[in-house]
């Protein structure tokens, strides 16, 4: 195989790999979040959004850990996609607490900054993610 077949190879694991990490951030979001608003542990993003927020960030956390751990991942890339779901709201609570932003605000603007960080987390592990498994 020559040099660039192998360099192609590469970054396509690491982008199926980064498609496999949205998957399983949303199985857990859904999974998690409709078994936990069955049983009454919801919270409302207009009443509660801190909690909203936390709750669903734990939730695509647990799908993550579960498929990177079963695709081999060590601890701590494990626990750097899963900062990446938490990360993006540090900003935006204050924001939000200072009645600049609502909760709605706050879930979207969140979302959208989780997914550079989660590339960030695997840029930085680029070798673990280009070299897992497929």
């Amino acid at each position: 195989m020559t040099q660039t077949a192998t360099v192609t190879r590469r970054w396509r694991r690491f982008a199926w790999h980064y498609v496999e990490m949205v998957i399983a951030m949303f199985a857990g979001m859904f999974a998690l979040g409709m078994l936990l608003s069955a049983v009454g542990l919801g919270f409302s993003h207009e009443r509660q959004p801190e909690l909203a927020y936390l709750l669903m960030a734990f939730d695509m956390s647990v799908g993550m850990v579960i498929w990177m751990r079963y695709r081999g991942h060590g601890w701590a890339a494990t626990l750097e996609m899963c900062a990446a779901m938490f990360v993006p709201v540090v900003p935006f609570f204050p924001l939000l607490w200072l009645g600049l932003v609502d909760g709605g605000a706050v879930m979207t603007l969140a979302h959208v900054a989780m997914f550079p960080l989660m590339l960030a987390a695997m840029l930085w592990r680029r070798d673990e993610y280009a070299g897992c498994a497929a």
